[in-house]
Formats: C-alpha cells, structure tokens, sequence
C-alpha cells in the first residue's frame, strides 16, 4: 500500500499585514462571525498609523502555510503597555513589578482597541483544527520561551475557540459586556413593551427630547457614506476623547477613519443627528454590522443635546438592528448605564498563560476567585434590570 506523503507546514512571523494577500487572509476571515479580524480593518489599523510600533503595538502575525496556500493566521501583537484592551491586567503587571518580574512586552492577541467578542484562530476550512491550533501554541510557546516573553494573551474571545484553548492549558479569565438582543422583536415599540412601565416612559421621553431640540436622526449605510462623513466622524471622536482627557482612549488616527472609504464602507452604518440649521451632522454615531450582528464603537457631538447621546448610540441602532434582522447589538465597552436600556450584562472571557513559574501559579491559585465574583458582579447587574415581572403586564 503506497502511503500518503504527509502535509509540509510551515510557521512564520509576520510584522505587516500587508505581506500576505489579501485575498489568501479574508478567504479564512469573512467566514467568521465577527468584521474585526478582515484583512482591511487590520491593515487600515496599521497603515493608519494608529496600531503600530510606535503606539506600543508592534505587529507580530503567527501564520501557517502549507507550501504557498495560507492555511492559518492569528493577528497578533507585541505590547509595550496595556492600554487599549479594555481588559485591565494592570494588576498582573504591578504584582510582577512587586515580584521583580519583567511584565512587559507581553505577547497580544485581539483585534485592537477593539472590546468586542470573537477573536480566534483563522483556519481555513477542512483544515484538522485542533492539530493546526495545537501546532500554533506550540510555536507561540517556543517564540515567547526564545524571546522571554512574560506571557500571551487572548482577548474577548470566541466562545467555540476558547474551550480548545483551555485544553491546551490556558486559563479564562471572566468580564462582562452590554449586549442587547433580538428576542423576536418586529418594532421598536415591541422592545419597549419588554420594559416595566417606569422605564418605558424613561425611554419614551428620551427619545422625545431629541425631536424637541429641533433634531432628526438618520441611518446613513455603504456607499451612501461619504469621505466627508468619515473626516467628519473623526472630529466626533477626537473630540469625544479629548473630553475624557487621558482616559480618553484616543488611539484611532484620522487617516483610519478616512481609509474605510471605499473599501470597508460596506460594514458601516452610521447614525447621524441634522439640525434644520446645519448641513452637516450635528453629532453621530460609527457602528460596524456583519451578518445578524452590530457593533456600536465611536460617537461625538458638536455640543450637549439632551439624551442624544442615548438615542444615537442605543435607540437608533436598534430601531435599524430590528429592521435589518440583526439578532445581537453590542453597543461598545463601558457603562452601567446600558442596563437601563436593555443592555443586560453577558459573559466574556480572555485567556492568559504566563511563562514565569510564579505568575503562572499566581493565577492558577486565584482565578477561580477572580471569575466567582466577576460572576456575582455579572449576576448583581442583572438582578437590576428594568424589565417586567413574570406575568406582570404593566
């Protein structure tokens, strides 16, 4: 019997993006659930100057090729610091100080500054993904043992992903987000009906005051987006950081906004605000939408417009999720203030694995009780939310 020659895989390290095709990366990333990890959104990251060396974001791509043909990829970076992530680890990096261990870099994995759940391993289809996953921890392991690197991380990642990596040895680490979903709703007035009477009128009068302020909002999708509008969006952004002053998460360039023209238009909707004296928005909203999923990341506003904010970055995506069949909309990280709106919280996680021994067992000994009372936080919230009793039709 003549046996079959074995597949000749080989791993590199990529620094760029823009070294691999294209179309060799999206044929493993538009099959995914999530926008976040195709090939333009990555590369305007990095041409844009905005996740770069220079911003404490060196890129450092794990591929797999089998001769030519890209059969894996993982978007991968080297950090310098822990900003942009939205998972605080600044804990872990005290204590290694504490401990006189050299914290960073650290080895990333996620889509930057970008807190939305689904990041993975790219692996193309047929593929035998456990052996190809097993084969790229193997050689991140020996890439951070090579370089002494501190430790690797995973962040928000896929639910289905996650549990392979666990089976490799990482340990998951819980968080929360904001996420409202479509529970069979046919209009807006059907998810308010979700809601106890006090709260459907909080909503009712908030989405009213915007209509009294003299505004009108409008969902502005694809190739109706103009550059314009990109530039414009921007300002709204920088602005909206500046006023947080350094915890103002600043770290998109205009460049990034002005490169999703023409080729990323496609996954935007953005909700903008017209007043009758103006013919340029008055305050707007930037989400990404793929499949049944949106994703709100970006707002700001020339000046304060009651509950436009609100209604910009909540109400009317929904309003747009519902009539465009999106079943799940996370609206971005940060604030309890969600909840009021029929944002529960729901789990996430990240995955970490230290490579000093007693971080490592640091984390083996107490995440179990780190996750016990992200759990109870998460339950806390819940507990809270504005929505009718069981039976009660108020």
């Amino acid at each position: 019997m003549v046996q079959q020659p074995q597949p000749r895989y080989t791993v590199a390290w990529i620094r760029q993006i823009q070294e691999i095709p294209q179309a060799a990366w999206d044929a493993l990333a538009l099959p995914l659930k999530t926008p976040f990890l195709e090939w333009t959104w990555l590369h305007n990251m990095e041409h844009s100057g905005s996740a770069t060396a220079n911003a404490g974001w060196l890129p450092n791509h794990l591929t797999v090729w089998r001769d030519r043909t890209l059969i894996a990829a993982a978007p991968m970076y080297l950090k310098g610091h822990s900003y942009g992530e939205f998972v605080f680890d600044h804990q872990w990096a005290d204590l290694a100080s504490r401990l006189g261990i050299e914290y960073y870099p650290k080895l990333l994995g996620m889509s930057p500054f970008t807190p939305a759940e689904g990041y993975r391993f790219l692996i193309a289809p047929g593929e035998d993904e456990t052996h190809i996953t097993a084969m790229m921890v193997a050689a991140i392991d020996q890439f951070c043992d090579r370089n002494r690197i501190s430790g690797c991380h995973f962040l928000y990642a896929d639910p289905d992903w996650q549990t392979q990596m666990e089976n490799l040895g990482f340990l998951k680490w819980l968080h929360h987000s904001y996420i409202w979903q479509n529970d069979g709703y046919a209009t807006f007035d059907d998810y308010l009906a979700r809601f106890n009477a006090n709260q459907r009128r909080n909503i009712k009068r908030e989405r009213k005051s915007v209509e009294k302020a003299g505004l009108r909002l409008t969902a502005i999708a694809g190739e109706d987006i103009s550059r314009a509008l990109c530039t414009r969006m921007y300002h709204f952004y920088a602005d909206t950081c500046d006023k947080f002053g350094w915890w103002g998460s600043k770290y998109l360039t205009r460049k990034f906004f002005e490169q999703l023209a023409p080729d990323y238009l496609h996954r935007v909707v953005l909700f903008a605000a017209y007043s009758d004296d103006r013919d340029e928005p008055v305050g707007m909203s930037f989400c990404l939408h793929k499949g049944d999923r949106l994703y709100g990341r970006y707002w700001g506003c020339l000046e304060e417009y009651n509950h436009l904010h609100f209604n910009a970055c909540y109400y009317a995506p929904i309003d747009w999720a519902i009539a465009h069949g999106i079943h799940t909309f996370d609206p971005g990280a940060g604030g309890r203030h969600k909840k009021r709106r029929g944002f529960p919280a729901r789990p996430n996680h990240s995955l970490h694995r230290f490579y000093h021994p007693r971080l490592q067992a640091i984390l083996v000994n107490h995440i179990d009780e780190i996750n016990r009372m992200e759990q109870q936080e998460i339950d806390a919230v819940n507990a809270d939310l504005p929505f009718k009793d069981e039976g009660n039709l108020a």
